[in-house]
């Protein structure tokens, strides 16, 4: 695997170097000043969450933000393509780090495959990103991770199908950069947490039909992601096993520890026989989803099923947890453009018990799948916010639960409603709307009192002024009620600045 990465970093750049001179053109740039303040114990939910990790729960918080890209598809004409990005930012009120690298990436596509190397956001899987509540396994919730990723980006018409059948995919690995926030939240106590933790994803989608001659399409896939390897530190004994009843260890076993987050397999450093359990903290999701394409509006239907190891993989136990949703993109008019509802239930989690296969009971019962949270890694999240769907609540609320310093889910069993809409009245204003009305029982293993529940809201408008070209100006409310997060309104205002320029010589 060095190898291979160690030659693909050598040629790259002489290939590049050849082509050098058009790398100053064309290159977007953009600057934003935000601030958000509010009353409450916590920042309103939609000024928090689904913002890659640029964001706060504090009531009040604000950052200065700049970047420029360079998008790869500008060489769109060439074989050889080359993008790059750097995003940072300062910020107030979201914790001891104020200097925050958001983005840094260089893009090399050849043809339709496409090598990114660094820290990019990327966009949802199937889903409308500025109206839907997120993604299960992988959301635009959390910081993104710096990785080295290769990747059909786009769907490639599969050659001799007559545009019957496209694909799309990638393969990643790459590492978390939270070791210095999970000490910090840990602060000295005997709670589980790890450091130099490494991750992986891949994913396959195919679709099916050709617009041109038909106008309903269907695609499908299965996406996974694994945390793997690093140190544990607290790990927990299982009770009858020698040893500490906390102990860290490394948790990376060479080559094979790659292997396994890439073919699930091995096992975690406390499972022992007869408790294996595949290495790593593993998760995915099952996607399919049908659009109609009529003239001058769509509408489609989608699911995604999330699973936790195998247990909820396959047919085993049924699929009974699931995001579903529904999206329609109206004609042009000056109030409604799109639409988007979703139903997000995960109650289930292959049922209540949970037992290992013993010479006392040779059955094995693979429930209380306990979703994004995990006996060695503690919790699928990064810098204290979940790597999927939001709602399923984030580390970084656990003090309002009453499990501080404990990296974990606490609401991970969830009945939850989603409405988007937003429109575009004239080419200067636009508007967006979210709210969520969400019912939660805790989790198995810590389940709440009594089902708690809670609504979110966020109505926001956008000003792009014909007159200064570029400039953008985006005033949001927010508001939350209900037992979860209790009661907080805030209000958040964005100002942009955006542009091309290009470097002559």
């Amino acid at each position: 695997m060095k190898r291979i990465v160690i030659l693909l970093l050598t040629i790259l750049p002489l290939t590049a170097a050849a082509q050098i001179s058009r790398l100053g053109q064309d290159i977007y740039y953009e600057g934003t000043m935000t601030g958000s303040f509010s009353d409450g114990d916590y920042a309103p939910f939609w000024f928090t969450n689904n913002r890659y990790g640029l964001s706060s729960h504090k009531n009040n918080y604000g950052y200065l933000r700049g970047g420029i890209h360079r998008d790869v598809m500008t060489d769109s004409l060439r074989n050889w393509r080359i993008g790059y990005g750097a995003d940072l930012a300062v910020a107030v009120g979201m914790g001891s780090k104020h200097f925050i690298v958001q983005q840094l990436y260089a893009d090399f596509q050849w043809k339709a495959l496409r090598l990114s190397l660094g820290q990019k956001e990327r966009p949802l899987e199937l889903k409308n990103q500025a109206l839907s509540s997120g993604g299960m396994t992988s959301g635009i919730n959390a910081r993104p991770l710096p990785q080295i990723r290769l990747e059909l980006p786009d769907f490639l018409v599969i050659p001799g199908t007559k545009k019957w059948l496209a694909v799309k995919a990638h393969l990643a690995y790459g590492w978390y950069t939270d070791n210095a926030w999970q000490r910090e939240f840990n602060d000295n106590n005997p709670y589980l947490y790890t450091t130099g933790s490494l991750y992986h994803s891949k994913a396959l989608f195919l679709r099916i039909g050709n617009e041109e001659k038909f106008p309903l399409t269907v695609t499908g896939g299965l996406e996974m992601s694994c945390q793997f390897g690093g140190t544990g530190h607290n790990i927990p004994q299982r009770k009858g096993f020698p040893g500490p009843q906390y102990y860290d260890e490394s948790l990376l076993h060479g080559f094979k520890s790659f292997w396994h987050a890439l073919i699930p397999g091995g096992s975690d450093s406390n499972d022992g026989d007869p408790y294996r359990n595949s290495e790593g903290n593993q998760v995915g999701s099952w996607h399919l989803r049908a659009d109609y394409h009529g003239k001058g509006w769509s509408a489609g239907a989608y699911l995604e099923h999330f699973f936790e190891d195998q247990s909820q993989m396959f047919w085993q136990y049924g699929w009974k947890d699931m995001l579903w949703g529904v999206e329609v993109n109206l004609p042009n008019n000056p109030f409604l453009s799109s639409i988007v509802y979703e139903h997000i239930g995960t109650m289930d989690q292959s049922g209540a018990v949970y037992h290992d296969k013993t010479d006392n009971m040779p059955e094995q019962i693979s429930g209380c799948d306990q979703y994004y949270n995990n006996h060695i890694y503690g919790a699928w999240q990064h810098s204290g916010f979940v790597m999927g769907n939001p709602l399923l609540s984030s580390p970084m609320y656990n003090d309002r639960f009453g499990f501080s310093n404990r990296l974990m889910v606490y609401h991970s069993r969830v009945n939850a409603h989603h409405v988007g809409l937003s429109g575009q009245p004239t080419e200067e204003w636009g508007w967006r709307l979210l709210y969520t009305h969400e019912k939660s029982l805790g989790s198995y293993n810590t389940p709440t009192p009594n089902p708690e529940k809670a609504n979110y809201l966020m109505a926001e408008v956008t000003y792009k002024p014909r007159q200064v070209k570029g400039l953008g100006i985006t005033a949001s409310y927010g508001h939350n009620d209900g037992e979860i997060l209790g009661k907080s309104n805030g209000g958040m205002i964005s100002v942009s600045y955006s542009g091309l320029f290009n470097i002559t010589k």
